[in-house]
C-alpha cells in the first residue's frame, strides 16, 4: 500500500511484469517516442528502452499522459491505481495509464489534466509554461511512488534531463528518512545541460514538497535560485551524458553552463555513452517513407529519390548539382544564424540547399526570404514532417549540421547510413561520430570544422564541393559512412555495465 507520503489504493489489475532474475529498470522521461516528442530526448528514451527490453532486461517507462495520447493510441488503458500527493499546498491527484508493447517492456503514463492536458509539451507562443517546475516535480513524485510500491520494484531508476532531476533527491531523502531500505539506485542522464529546471528559491517547499535544508551551495541552490537539474546531479548514484566528448566539454567553462565546477568534481563518475540509431526505422531498404530503395553498392535508387525530392519541394531537377540538406530546430544553438551567411559566401558555385525545421521566428523568416531570392536552388520547409525528413536524408549528398554545441546529435548518424556525407562542427557527439579525412584517410565519413562562424562553415562547404567533383572520393566517404555501425547494441551494453558496477558516489 502507498505510504505516508501519498494516499490511494494499489490496483488489483496492475499486474507485475514477468518475474525473472534480470535487472528491472524504470525510466522517467518527459517525452517518449512515438507517444510524445520535441527532439532527440524522446527518440533516445524510446530506442534505449525498447532495445534493453529486447535484450532481456525488464523495463518500465514512466512519462506524462499528454493531450490526445489516449485517443491516438487505443492500446493505452487506464489502470485503477489512483493516487494523491501532498504538493502545492494541497493534495494533487493522479492516475496511471498502461500499455505493454512487448513482454519485457511496460509503458506507464501519468494522468493529471491540469498539468499535462495542454496544447504543447513545454510552452506556447508566450514562452515556457510558468509552472513547468511544478509539473515535472509531480512527475518525479509519481515515479518515486511507483518505484516504491510496484509488485516488482525496479533496481534502478534512470531519469532523463532536468524534468527528472528531483527524483534522485526524492529517493535519497526517503531512503534516509522514510526507511525505504530497498530503494533503487538512481542514474541521471544529461541530454542538454543548457536546460536546468530553475525556479525562484522561495517556491522550493511548495513545488518540491521537500525541506529547505537541501537548498545550499552543495545542494539544489543555483546562483540564488533552485535548480532541479542540479538536485539530480548532486544526489544521483550515477551520472551519464549522451556522448563521451560532451562529458568532457561540460566540465569546461565554455560548455558547463555554470555547473562546470560541480561536474569537474564528479568527473570520474561522469560517463559519456553515445546514443545509437534504430536501424529498423532508419534504413534505405523497404522504408515506408521512401518511394524507392537503395543499398551499399547500388545507389541507383538514391539518385531516383533525389530527383523526386527535388520536384516535390520545388528545386530544379538536376543530377549534376550536389544537394545540401539541413534538418534542425532553427535556433542559434544549431548554427542557424550563420548557416545562410556561409552559403551566401559560395554563391558562385553550383549547389542546392533544402532546409526543414521550425524554431525562432527570426530564423524562420530569414530562411523563407533566402529561398525566395533563389527559387529552384534553395527550398525552405518550415514545418515538422517526419516522413519528409527521411526523404531529405535519402536525397541528400551532404548533410549540414553546424551546431554551436551538440550533446549527441542523431541526424549525422542517420545521414551516414543514408549515404549523405555529414558536414559538422567538431563538438560533442559530432566529434565522436564523424571521421574527418585528416583523422583517417583510410576510413573518412564526413567533414569537420572548428569555429562556429560563417567563414569556417563556408570553407567546409568548399571541401564538400571538391569531394563532389571527385566521384571516387565521394564513393570512398559514402562507403565508410554507410558501413559505420551506430546500432543500439553497443549503447545498451555500456548502460548495462554501469548498472552492474558498484556505486561509489555515496
Amino acid at each position: 500500500m502507498p505510504g505516508p507520503d501519498s494516499t490511494g489504493t494499489f490496483p488489483k489489475t496492475f499486474d507485475p511484469s514477468p518475474q525473472s532474475a534480470t535487472v528491472h529498470i524504470l525510466h522517467l522521461s518527459s517525452e517518449f517516442h512515438p507517444y510524445s516528442k520535441t527532439g532527440g530526448l524522446a527518440e533516445m528514451v524510446g530506442a534505449l528502452s525498447r532495445n534493453q527490453a529486447a535484450n532481456g532486461l525488464k523495463v518500465t517507462v514512466l512519462s506524462p499522459l499528454y493531450r490526445g495520447l489516449a485517443a491516438k493510441f487505443p492500446d493505452l488503458r487506464p489502470t485503477d491505481w489512483h493516487f494523491d500527493l501532498p504538493l502545492r499546498d494541497h493534495w494533487q491527484s493522479g492516475r496511471f495509464w498502461e500499455c505493454r508493447p512487448s513482454a519485457n517492456l511496460r509503458l506507464l503514463f501519468v494522468e493529471h489534466p491540469e498539468f499535462f492536458d495542454r496544447p504543447t509539451l513545454y510552452g506556447d507562443v508566450r514562452g515556457e509554461y510558468p509552472d513547468n517546475a511544478e509539473r515535472y516535480c509531480f512527475l518525479s513524485h509519481a515515479g518515486a511512488l511507483l518505484a516504491r510500491y510496484l509488485p516488482d520494484p525496479p533496481q534502478w531508476i534512470h531519469g532523463h534531463d532536468w524534468q527528472a532531476g528531483l527524483l534522485p533527491l526524492l529517493v535519497s531523502h526517503r531512503r534516509r528518512f522514510d526507511r525505504w531500505t530497498r530503494a533503487p539506485r538512481t542514474m541521471l542522464t544529461i541530454h542538454n545541460l543548457a536546460y536546468q529546471g530553475t525556479f525562484p528559491i522561495d517556491q522550493w517547499d511548495r513545488i518540491t514538497g521537500l525541506p529547505r535544508s537541501y537548498l545550499h551551495l552543495d545542494g539544489a541552490e543555483f546562483f540564488g535560485g533552485a535548480s532541479l537539474l542540479k538536485a539530480g546531479l548532486v544526489h544521483a548514484d550515477v551520472l551519464t551524458t549522451v556522448s563521451p566528448h560532451y562529458a568532457h566539454e561540460i566540465t569546461t567553462e565554455e560548455y558547463g553552463c555554470g555547473m562546470e565546477g560541480l561536474l569537474t568534481h564528479w568527473r570520474k563518475d561522469l560517463h559519456g555513452i553515445l546514443n545509437g540509431v534504430d536501424y529498423t526505422e532508419w534504413n534505405t531498404d523497404n522504408n515506408p517513407h521512401l518511394h524507392d530503395s537503395y543499398r551499399l553498392g547500388d545507389l541507383a535508387g538514391k539518385a531516383r529519390i533525389k530527383a523526386a525530392l527535388q520536384a516535390e519541394i520545388g528545386l530544379e531537377v538536376r543530377a549534376d548539382r550536389p544537394l545540401f540538406v539541413n534538418i534542425s530546430r532553427l535556433e542559434a544553438q544549431k548554427g542557424s544564424d550563420y548557416l545562410l551567411e556561409a552559403f551566401q559566401q559560395i554563391l558562385e558555385e553550383n549547389w542546392q540547399l533544402a532546409i526543414l525545421g521550425t524554431g525562432n521566428p527570426l530564423f524562420e523568416t530569414a530562411v523563407r526570404n533566402f529561398s525566395k531570392l533563389y527559387p529552384g536552388r534553395i527550398a525552405a520547409q518550415i514545418r515538422f514532417d517526419a516522413a519528409l525528413a527521411h526523404r531529405l536524408e535519402a536525397a541528400a549528398d551532404f548533410f549540414v549540421m553546424p551546431s554551436r554545441f551538440e550533446p549527441c546529435g542523431l541526424n549525422q548518424l542517420y545521414s551516414l547510413r543514408y549515404g549523405a556525407v555529414p558536414i559538422v562542427r567538431d563538438t560533442g557527439g559530432l566529434h565522436d561520430s564523424v571521421v574527418d579525412i585528416r583523422e583517417s584517410s583510410e576510413r573518412p565519413t564526413g567533414i569537420k570544422f572548428g569555429r562556429p562562424d560563417a567563414e569556417a562553415l563556408a570553407h567546409a562547404l568548399r571541401k564538400a564541393l571538391a569531394i563532389w567533383r571527385d566521384s571516387g572520393l565521394l564513393d570512398h566517404f559514402r562507403w565508410h559512412g554507410m558501413t559505420a555501425d551506430f546500432s543500439w547494441q553497443r549503447s545498451v551494453a555500456e548502460y548495462q555495465a554501469l548498472y552492474e558496477m558498484p556505486v561509489t558516489r555515496k
